[in-house]
């Protein structure tokens, strides 16, 4: 099915599915149909627990957890597979477990920034015609989906750029990032842009096209985007 450009559709939530059946519906199609590598998040206590910090604490060790629930712990991100039996396992013994996307090599990459400044961006994307991938969303930070990339490659265009604010984040090699219907310490996890639905892997956007923009609009943020907001 092709791409449309611009805002896209966004995908409808199955009828009659609890929250999760849909988890591992989701983690199958990544897996199997896109051929994302996937392993369950941490997830998060019910009631803050011995680690938490209140009813959204993470269920890691680390009472100050920058990204709760939204995190590999136990399986590493190693274990991240397209396996359909290994997913089906994981999400059969923790069905409400986040789904964590591992970037980097043949998956896709991510650059993510504060919501407001993600926002801000995606208009002027638009507005320059470039063409976008799926994009992620959580209440404080987005994600925006682009095609692998080295570390050499990031390294030049970086290098091109005055000042890289420490807001604007970089998935690549060994990174991760949490995917939709997720449910993290900091919100629920969605597509602003979502993926069409078929059985072709989503289309995604060189890094390239969307650095610059990015940049600006993370250096244009409140506090001159320069504070990492999780």
């Amino acid at each position: 099915m092709r791409e449309i450009l611009g805002r896209r559709r966004r995908l409808l939530p199955r009828r009659k599915r609890d929250g999760k059946s849909t988890l591992l519906e989701a983690a199958l199609t990544c897996a199997t149909e896109w051929q994302w590598p996937v392993l369950p998040g941490v997830g998060l206590q019910s009631g803050g627990g011995v680690w938490g910090t209140g009813p959204r604490g993470c269920s890691c060790p680390h009472p100050d957890c920058v990204v709760p629930g939204a995190h590999p712990f136990d399986p590493g991100l190693l274990a991240a597979t397209t396996d359909a039996r290994m997913v089906r396992w994981w999400w059969r013994n923790r069905p409400t477990a986040p789904i964590i996307l591992a970037t980097g090599g043949s998956a896709p990459c991510a650059l993510s920034l504060p919501a407001a400044a993600a926002a801000e961006a995606l208009v002027a994307l638009d507005r320059m015609g470039i063409r976008l991938g799926p994009v992620v969303a959580t209440p404080t930070r987005w994600s925006i989906l682009v095609a692998p990339y080295s570390l050499e490659v990031l390294g030049e265009l970086l290098h091109r750029q005055d000042w890289v604010p420490s807001s604007l984040r970089f998935h690549g090699e060994g990174g991760y990032v949490a995917l939709p219907p997720s449910e993290t310490g900091t919100g629920p996890v969605r597509w602003e842009r979502a993926p069409l639905p078929g059985s072709a892997a989503p289309w995604l956007p060189d890094v390239e096209a969307v650095v610059d923009a990015l940049v600006r609009a993370s250096t244009g943020a409140p506090g001159g985007g320069s504070r990492l907001t999780y």
